[in-house]
């Protein structure tokens, strides 16, 4: 019997390369996203038959139990559930809109705790929770505070799944990437961060970033899909960075 991964976020990005790395190895996907169209295109082309998309908005209750239906449906006793469900907006500590500020929280944060409430108790034992956090869990830049604090919480939900879940033999982990290439490299003017003299400047030029280059979210995808297979059956816990050596460094 094929394998099924629920994968949050499927529509671009790391999300959309682990969805499709999922359905290369031959697994059945249900991938859930916000944007109808961006998700239907991620998921129209990958290989094999019978994957399943479900429009998914994580702060929308009524989306939740949508997704939790379609599951019990059509879905059900899933192996693995991928959450790469993210956002970046920059906003200050001071001063910004209060609720623009606290989005990220009730994207990256509590969305991540309603669908996980509403899908782990349909998940096969022995399945595996993995979540996208990021390297910005334990660093900070500025205008970064709910997202570092989101990223923060979703390692430490992460941990506490894996304490809680044991009893079931479900693994729950987390990746933190750097620098990788994916929408969310684009800001609002329309920039690549990861293309401008900055970033050249200071993690190429001056040797901050060890491997000189940012990730493709399909580096990040391969490690989910380790995560989830047989060789990462005593994994649980842990935060597996992905940053060409980002971090290592000075």
């Amino acid at each position: 019997m094929r394998k099924k991964a629920i994968v949050l976020g499927a529509s671009s990005g790391i999300g959309k390369a682990t969805a499709q790395r999922f359905a290369k190895e031959g697994w059945q996907v249900l991938g859930a996203a916000p944007e109808a169209a961006l998700l239907q295109n991620a998921m129209k082309d990958m290989e094999g038959q019978g994957h399943q998309t479900v429009l998914l908005d994580v702060t929308s209750d009524s989306h939740i139990d949508a997704l939790k239906e379609q599951v019990q449906k059509n879905f059900s006793d899933f192996d693995v559930l991928i959450n790469s469900v993210g956002i970046s907006q920059s906003q200050p500590l001071l001063g910004s809109d209060f609720e623009a500020w606290d989005r990220c929280l009730q994207v990256m944060l509590y969305g991540a705790v309603k669908v996980c409430r509403a899908l782990i108790p349909l998940m096969k034992d022995g399945g595996r929770i993995v979540h996208i956090t990021s390297i910005h869990y334990e660093r900070v830049a500025p205008g970064s505070s709910a997202y570092g604090m989101a990223k923060a919480a979703i390692t430490q939900l992460t941990r506490s799944q894996a304490v809680e879940f044991a009893p079931r033999n479900i693994l729950a982990n987390a990746i933190a990437p750097g620098f990788i290439f994916t929408p969310m490299s684009i800001k609002g003017d329309g920039r690549n961060e990861l293309e401008s003299e900055w970033f050249k400047e200071n993690y190429v030029k001056h040797n901050h970033l060890p491997l000189k280059r940012a990730g493709q979210p399909e580096e990040v995808a391969g490690v989910a899909y380790f995560l989830a297979g047989p060789d990462a059956s005593y994994i649980t816990g842990s935060v597996v960075t992905v940053d060409g050596g980002l971090t290592i460094t000075f």
